[in-house]
C-alpha cells in the first residue's frame, strides 16, 4: 500500500529517539513463499486490467480482486488497515483505486464510474501463508490524452529502470537518483510525500524506499544485498509534487488537480540477481 504511511510518519527518528527498525533479510525459502503471494497479487491486477473499461465502477474492480483473494485463501492487506490519524476510519477497500488527480489511497466505490479518458491507479496486496505481496498499476480507460499517456509511460519506465539498476549499484541512493532524474528530465514531478518500503511478513517493513534523493534520504540510505525484498513504487505527477488529503481521511490528490500515476512491484535481491515477485507467471 504505497503508502498508507505519510512520509513524515516514516521519517527517521531524531537522534535522541529510538533508532529505526533493522532491515530483515529473507532466506531463499522465504523469498519463495513471498513469490507465491506475489503470484496472487499479479493475478488480481491482471483481472483488473481486463475489467477496467468505460462504465465500470471502482467498486466492481474491488469486488473482483476480493474474489480472487478469497479463491486463494489470501488475506487482503489493505482492508481495515488502520488510519495514521487517531480516531479516523480504517481503510474500507481491498484495493486503492485512485482516479486522475488522485495520487494514492483512493477509496473504491460502486458510485465511482470510470469514463473514457480517465486514468486509474490500482494498488493492492495480500498475505498468503504469512508472507506479503504488494503491487500497483495505472491503467488508461479507453482513449487517453497524449499527456496522460506520457505520464503512464514515464512512471512505468521509472519502476523498470530501478529494477534494471539494482544489480549495478551498491546503495539505494544511486538507484533513487537515476529514478528522479528520469522523471525530471521528462518534465514531470516525483511525489515525495510517499515512499516505498521493505516487505515480508508485514506489508511495511524497514527500510524506507524513496524514489528521489535529498539530505534526509541520504541519512537513511541502505545497501543492496541478497535477501533484501523491497516494494518499489514511484508516484509521478504532471504538474506538482505537492499533495493534500481529502475529507474522507484517506484519498490523496495533487494540489493543482492535474493527473498522477503510480506503478509498484515487490522485488527480491537474490544471489542470482533481481527477481520481480509480483510479475506473475
Amino acid at each position: 500500500m504505497r503508502h498508507l504511511n505519510l512520509r513524515k510518519a516514516l521519517a527517521k527518528p531524531k537522534r535522541d529517539h529510538v533508532s529505526r527498525p533493522p532491515v530483515v533479510l529473507k532466506t531463499p525459502r522465504e523469498i519463495g513463499l513471498m513469490r507465491e503471494a506475489g503470484k496472487v497479487v499479479a493475478e488480481a491486477l491482471a483481472s483488473v486490467r481486463e475489467l477496467a473499461k468505460p462504465g465500470v465502477t471502482t467498486g466492481e474492480l474491488n469486488d473482483k480482486v476480493a474474489a480472487i483473494f478469497r479463491k486463494h485463501q489470501a488475506r487482503p492487506l489493505f482492508l481495515n488497515y488502520p488510519n495514521s490519524e487517531r480516531g479516523k476510519p480504517p481503510f474500507p477497500g481491498v484495493i486503492c483505486s485512485s482516479v486522475n488527480e488522485q495520487v494514492v489511497h483512493g477509496i473504491p466505490s460502486h458510485k465511482t464510474v470510470l469514463v473514457e479518458g480517465d486514468i486509474v491507479s490500482i494498488d493492492t496486496g495480500c498475505s498468503l501463508n504469512g508472507w506479503c505481496g504488494d503491487s500497483a498499476i495505472t491503467l488508461a480507460i479507453g482513449e487517453i490524452s497524449q499527456e496522460h499517456r506520457k505520464l503512464l509511460e514515464i512512471t512505468k519506465a521509472t519502476l523498470d529502470l530501478a529494477i534494471e539498476l539494482i544489480p549495478q549499484c551498491r546503495k539505494w541512493s544511486e538507484v533513487a537518483a537515476r529514478m528522479e532524474a528520469l522523471v525530471v528530465e521528462n518534465g514531470l514531478h516525483p511525489v515525495e510525500k510517499f515512499v516505498g518500503h521493505g516487505i515480508g511478513r508485514a506489508m511495511h517493513e524497514s527500510p524506507q524506499v524513496p524514489n528521489f534523493v535529498n539530505a534526509e534520504m541520504l541519512e537513511q540510505d541502505f545497501s543492496l544485498e541478497p535477501g533484501l525484498v523491497l516494494a518499489i513504487e514511484p508516484m509521478v505527477s504532471l504538474g506538482t509534487r505537492e499533495v493534500r488529503q481529502l475529507n474522507d481521511h484517506w484519498t490523496i490528490v495533487t494540489r493543482d488537480g492535474r493527473a498522477s500515476a503510480h506503478f509498484e512491484h515487490t522485488v527480491a535481491i537474490t544471489a542470482q540477481g533481481v527477481e520481480v515477485l509480483t510479475r506473475g507467471e
